[in-house]
């Protein structure tokens, strides 16, 4: 494991690799502790890099067995080879061929980076950087070359052999018991594309023919026995090849399109070309053991690593400064195809929690950096949401810019120029800037400048004029006096008493849309009636914190008749953060603003409810305690945070109680009806789940009789695991009774286990740092699944933030040990772990010195990876 200080890589230091590599030939015999690897590289210098440079391959924990330059052994003093590293000193300044040996032990590999064995199943995950744990290599994304990949392996431990590109040869080793495959790839592909996989798999394939009439092989490969849980995510894959096609103009381009699930993985999944490698929670799903959510994460991942063939793969990324140019674009796609396969409203709001949850506190805190960073010291580290769900917001407020004809014009256009090769955000804003005819230079600060942008509203009427006058001002914490204003989309309209105002027209407003260019500007409405209530960043046009003087009755306007589903629910958001913000600074609830909210979300529901249930459930569900220390700022206190939402859920459900009870009733499925994850259905389960929450807040006792029965007699994962969350939060007999009788359902399926993990380990309570260290014991919990730790220790610190955050330093402790348990074996979760400090120094003083001496513990430890130094370096920085 690389130990040492992490060196800065820097953006400005780019220049081409000096050498290429054209083709590389693979042999891989798969072994559980001695795996061969022999990698033929054809080389040629680069016309663009330094003549005459040494040839520098990079390598990580590798064992060198031989090495030929075009089949002859080199001299002792032309190389230098190392675990690390492999430097030809005076390579051939023509093409030429080297071939390497190395030797690998995948069980070992307790990383998950590079080869390893998950499960029993041989796979591989090469980014950022693992493929040089595979073999020496030029492991940088602009190199591109063809693969052509011998895999080898006892044929009874894996008869199932994958590899990148297309299948073009198999059979068996004479006078053995192994077998082989061979696969090619005919586009040229960076290192960190790499895969291949071998073991005993279940498989479930349809055909899909594209829209050139070509006819595609689609299969889901899960561990024996699963088969029947990988439909969806196979029907998930069509469905985003369709849309893909419809949406894009983009067609698939290989015969096969090969998805496999395994139980141990770092991330999400990985868009290897061709044969795309999935944690299994992200594939498996059936009634009886995935949730709703589950099925929507299903839909869009899948979704998102398909269309990486294009974002990403096709168009691939010339440095890791320019991750955002894929995963970013690509996030903001999976967004287009999740709206497009659900409610587009319901899951823009989904989308904006997701944000404001995750990426605003980055944006806060000690590891906010730039959607394209400047610099970084270990790459890994900065799969964040900053680069992935705010890169997607800059290409959505592109598309709101130019118009979407423009955008799609401006995607075929970039797809066009770059393909096949490895572009910079330059070469995508370029793109939308030569079919526009537009100067985006100013609109490109966004990739530059890190921080959450401020815009102040102010609003004048002038009944006799009958106009009505927005100023806007914006501001960027932390940017210099000279920073250059950002080009902000404000989508907007005007709403009256009775309705949105249609009549009102203002220069510079074209289809709804606003554009602030400047640190301050106004428009003004002619023609206006009657006083109005601005309607303002309509669908979340920007990603930018308002400052607004609203006030209650105006949202409540807005919640009422605003056309804009995202602001409606927005409204009610503010309102609810008002009413919590003013206890935890005041002492006490207004009253009074509480009541007018619950006869307001009365209204709400008895005209919307049963119409749209998902969007009332989301209209239901009160800001997050993360939302409401985001929305304090500084000296955050989580005990009295807590206390205010806990407060208002009271509020809510004692004021609403016997709506909600009513609507559990309407909402039930009729018996024997079968289960659907689409979303009418979901979001049905969705408002009867938010009604037992709200329910089982003022009245525990009625609470704890709907939670035993609906767990008694639900038909699905969804509404059984929301019977257990609610009863979780009511301690007693009937809890634990409710916990051990679910462990023991489901003491074989260890995804449904980690539903069991986290909701102990999000309890509110003091006695849950002792529980999750109970937990850590459990028979089936383990340290190296990532899964596992990420249910427990992970839903812990992002979600239980008044245990997490304890002033007693416990929480921090819990998470500081779990860190430092888990460097040494994969130093990747142990950082993203980490990551749950970032705003420790907003919080009050206790907690502050608290939490900072559990950093100072970890950064003090001798022998920290590179993951967890970077993170805790910045961590502790200013």
């Amino acid at each position: 494991m690389r130990t040492e200080t992490p060196p800065t890589v820097r953006l400005e230091d780019y220049r081409p690799s000096d050498h290429l590599i054209d083709r590389v030939e693979l042999d891989v015999r798969l072994d559980p502790h001695d795996t061969r690897v022999t990698a033929t590289l054809a080389l040629r210098p680069n016309p663009a890099g330094r003549a005459g440079a040494p040839l520098v391959l990079d390598g990580d924990d590798l064992t060198l067995l031989a090495l030929e330059l075009d089949g002859q052994a080199p001299a002792p003093d032309a190389v230098r080879a190392d675990a690390s590293g492999l430097t030809l000193h005076r390579p051939p300044q023509r093409p030429f061929t080297l071939r390497i040996e190395t030797r690998l032990d995948p069980t070992a590999n307790t990383r998950l980076m590079g080869l390893y064995r998950s499960n029993g199943v041989y796979c591989t995950q090469c980014e950022a950087d693992g493929f040089r744990r595979i073999t020496y290599f030029l492991d940088r994304p602009d190199v591109l070359s063809v693969y052509t990949t011998r895999i080898e392996a006892e044929r009874e431990a894996a008869p199932v052999l994958l590899g990148n590109g297309n299948p073009v040869e198999a059979g068996t080793v004479p006078g053995t018991d192994r077998h082989y495959a061979v696969w090619h790839d005919p586009l040229p592909k960076p290192a960190y594309l790499f895969a291949l996989v071998g073991g005993r798999l279940d498989r479930v394939a349809k055909p899909f023919t594209t829209m050139e009439g070509r006819t595609v092989e689609i299969a889901v490969y899960v561990e024996p026995g699963k088969a029947n849980r990988a439909a969806y995510a196979l029907d998930a894959v069509e469905r985003s090849m369709a849309w893909d096609e419809t949406a894009f103009g983009l067609a698939y381009d290989l015969d096969l399109f090969n998805v496999v699930a395994v139980s141990d993985f770092n991330m999400g999944a990985m868009e290897n070309k061709g044969l795309n490698i999935f944690n299994d929670k992200y594939v498996l799903a059936s009634p009886e053991t995935a949730t709703d959510g589950d099925y929507a994460a299903i839909e869009a991942i899948i979704a998102h690593e398909y269309f990486h063939n294009w974002s990403g793969n096709r168009v691939t990324c010339r440095d890791w400064f320019q991750l955002c140019l894929k995963e970013g674009l690509t996030v903001f796609r999976d967004q287009e195809f999740s709206s497009d396969m659900r409610s587009r409203a319901v899951h823009r709001i989904a989308e904006v929690r997701n944000l404001r949850a995750r990426q605003f506190p980055e944006d806060a805190g000690p590891l906010a950096h730039p959607v394209r960073p400047k610099q970084y010291a270990e790459i890994n580290n900065f799969y964040t949401a900053t680069v992935y769900e705010k890169g997607a917001e800059i290409v959505r407020m592109l598309r709101t810019l130019i118009g979407e004809t423009a955008f799609r014009v401006g995607m075929d256009r970039y797809f066009a120029d770059n393909d096949g090769t490895a572009a910079t955000v330059e070469d995508f804003l370029n793109a939308f800037a030569a079919v526009t005819g537009r100067d985006l230079s100013r609109f490109a600060e966004w990739y530059e400048r890190p921080g959450t942008p401020r815009v102040a509203v102010s609003g004048t009427y002038d009944p006799a004029a009958r106009t009505y006058r927005l100023a806007f001002r914006q501001t960027r914490p932390g940017a210099g006096a000279d920073a250059p204003p950002l080009v902000i989309p404000i989508g907007l309209g005007l709403v009256g008493p009775d309705g949105p105002l249609d009549g009102p027209h203002a220069e510079r407003v074209e289809n709804g849309v606003f554009v602030l260019e400047t640190a301050e500007d106004a428009i003004t409405f002619e023609n206006v009636a009657v006083e109005p209530v601005p309607s303002l960043f309509r669908a979340f046009s920007a990603p930018v914190r308002v400052e607004s003087p609203l006030d209650d009755a105006a949202r409540l306007t807005l919640l009422r008749h605003d056309p804009d589903s995202f602001n409606r629910w927005e409204s009610a958001q503010r309102i609810a953060l008002g009413l919590m913000t003013a206890q935890v600074r005041g002492g006490t609830a207004g009253k009074a603003g509480a009541d007018d909210f619950v006869v307001a979300l009365g209204a709400f529901l008895d005209a919307e409810a049963l119409r749209d249930p998902a969007f009332a459930a989301q209209v239901l569900a009160l800001p997050s305690e993360g939302d409401l220390a985001d929305e304090i700022g500084t000296e955050i206190d989580p005990d009295a945070i807590f206390a205010a939402r806990r407060d208002l859920r009271r509020r809510l459900g004692a004021g609403l109680r016997e709506r909600l009870l009513s609507l559990r009733e309407a909402l039930a499925e009729p018996e024997g009806t079968p289960f659907s994850p689409d979303a009418a259905a979901a979001g049905r389960r969705a408002l009867r789940n938010a009604a037992l929450d709200l329910i089982a807040a003022t009245d525990p006792e009625a609470g704890t009789a709907l939670a035993q029965a609906q767990i008694a007699q639900a038909t699905n994962m969804t509404d059984r695991l929301a019977g257990l969350a609610a009863l979780a939060l009511l301690p007693g007999e009937a809890r634990e009774a409710a916990l051990s009788a679910f462990a023991e359902r489901y003491a074989n399926e260890p995804l449904v286990l980690d539903k069991w993990f986290a909701i102990q380990a999000m309890i509110p309570e003091d006695g849950t740092v002792a529980r999750i260290r109970r937990l850590q014991g459990h028979p089936t919990f383990a340290n190296t699944n990532p899964n596992r730790v990420r249910s427990l220790v992970g839903s812990f610190s992002l979600a239980n933030p008044i245990q997490f955050n304890r002033a007693d330093g416990a929480g921090y402790a819990l998470v500081a040990e779990t860190v430092l348990a888990l460097d040494g074996t994969n130093p990747q979760v142990a950082a993203r772990l980490m990551t749950a400090f970032g705003p420790w120094r907003r919080l009050e003083p206790v907690r502050r010195a608290a939490a900072e001496s559990a950093l100072r513990r970890i950064a003090a430890t001798p022998g920290l990876s590179r993951d967890v130094t970077d993170i805790g370096t910045r961590s502790l920085a200013g």
